[in-house]
Formats: C-alpha cells, sequence, structure tokens
C-alpha cells in the first residue's frame, strides 16, 4: 500500500463537478509533482487530501488508513502539512508568532526552521504582512514544517516571485529532499525544476488522471499535449 493513495477520486463544489477521476500514489520520502494546466483540479485534489473538499466517490488513504470521513484538523494531525496557493499568513503576527501558531513537538522547531530560512531568523519581530512576498512564502513553508508532517504539499509555491526567490524554494525544497524523510507532493508550472526534484509525475486534464510515471519518462511530446499553452 502507497504512504499516499487517491483512487478514483470524484468531488464538486455545489453543482460544479471540479474531480472526474483523479489516481495518484505517492511513497514515503518521495517527491510527486502534480501537473496540469490551470484549472484543471490540482488544488481541488490537494483540498480533498486535506480535508477541505468533501469527495462524491473514490478513496483516500494515507499512512495505512482511510482518512475520507476526517474533519480537516484531524487530517492536519495525522501528518498532512499544507503550504496553500496565495501563502495566506497571519498578517497582523510576528514572524516568530506565525511560526508558532501551529506548532507541534518533533524535529522541525523555530531554530530548524531560520536554518532552512535565515531571512525569518532575521525578521524575527516583523509583521507578516510588512514582509516580501517571497518572505511570505518563506514564512508559509516554515509555518507548515513546524507542524512536524510526514507529508508535505506545496500548491504553487513559487508563483508570482522574482526568479532569485523562487531559487531559493527550490534550494529549500531540494534541502527537505535530500536530508529529511518528508514525503512532498508539490503544484508548480515549472517542468525544468520539477524534474530536478521530483521522483514521479501526475497530470491532470479536466479532474482526471492522464498521465502518471517516473519524471524521466515525461517526455516533450505528453509536457506538449497536456502542459502546453
Amino acid at each position: 500500500m502507497s504512504f499516499l493513495s487517491l483512487t478514483g477520486i470524484t468531488a464538486a463544489y455545489g453543482p460544479s463537478q471540479a474531480l472526474f477521476g483523479v489516481d495518484l500514489a505517492l511513497e514515503a520520502g518521495e517527491v510527486l509533482a502534480l501537473m496540469g494546466r490551470n484549472g484543471m483540479g490540482k488544488s481541488s485534489t490537494i483540498k480533498v487530501i486535506c480535508r477541505l473538499l468533501k469527495h462524491s466517490g473514490g478513496t483516500v488513504q494515507f499512512d495505512g488508513r482511510d482518512i475520507g470521513n476526517l474533519p480537516p484538523h484531524k487530517a492536519a494531525q495525522a501528518g498532512l502539512g499544507l503550504v496553500p496557493e496565495g501563502r495566506r499568513c497571519f498578517g497582523p503576527l510576528t514572524v516568530h508568532e506565525n511560526l508558532h501558531a501551529a506548532a507541534r513537538p518533533g524535529a522541525w522547531d523555530y531554530a530548524a526552521v531560520c536554518d532552512l530560512f535565515p531571512r525569518l531568523g532575521e525578521r524575527r519581530d516583523q509583521v507578516a504582512a510588512s514582509l516580501s512576498g517571497g518572505e511570505q512564502q518563506m514564512l508559509a513553508i516554515g509555518r507548515a514544517l513546524m507542524t512536524n508532517p510526514t507529508l508535505l504539499m506545496l500548491d504553487e509555491a513559487t508563483e508570482g516571485l522574482a526568479p532569485v526567490v523562487r531559487q531559493e524554494i527550490w534550494a529549500a525544497v531540494a534541502t527537505l529532499k535530500r536530508d529529511t524523510g518528508l514525503a512532498l507532493l508539490v503544484v508548480d508550472k515549472s517542468l525544468a525544476e520539477l524534474r530536478r526534484v521530483a521522483d514521479k509525475a501526475v497530470i491532470l486534464e479536466r479532474g482526471r488522471t492522464v498521465w502518471s510515471g517516473g519524471i524521466d519518462a515525461l517526455d516533450r511530446v505528453v509536457a506538449d499535449q497536456f502542459l502546453g499553452v
């Protein structure tokens, strides 16, 4: 059984169907790239995993158990960590307060996060709303790590950031892969960067899994068909 497994997932927002059959599998310690054009169901899939969106069909299994009926806070306690699209830091709180807001005991503490992102340590007492976009993204990643998850999901973590900041984020992802036992699920548009860190990829098209396999097997023909503009 895979560490994370989605089988035949369907889901909707009210009368609007979003997912029509999503399948994916991720092993412990692996990095999975979840890919597809805009609006194809990537964020909805992550919401189903985190229990922020109820699925109407299929199964969601994580770490040996069916989590399909768990409320979101129980899913987080089970080891799911999310860096949401749009960062969603607590603007009025300081960096230190943001990091401790959802902290749970484990290897990832304030010092470890500041080792990964030294700028957060430098801005310890600065409110999140005054940080740059890149610093807020680092804070969002650090906050998720402070929950000490076993699976970390990053939804468009480099979206809208300056190139130099994007490289810092990718370097952090590479460090997490190399130095920790975390499983990672990464949504991003940069195939070149994903190839450097991911073990496998799943491509969604109109709410369905249309391709899955090792990232090295993702050739130009497939990429152009399902990822090209």
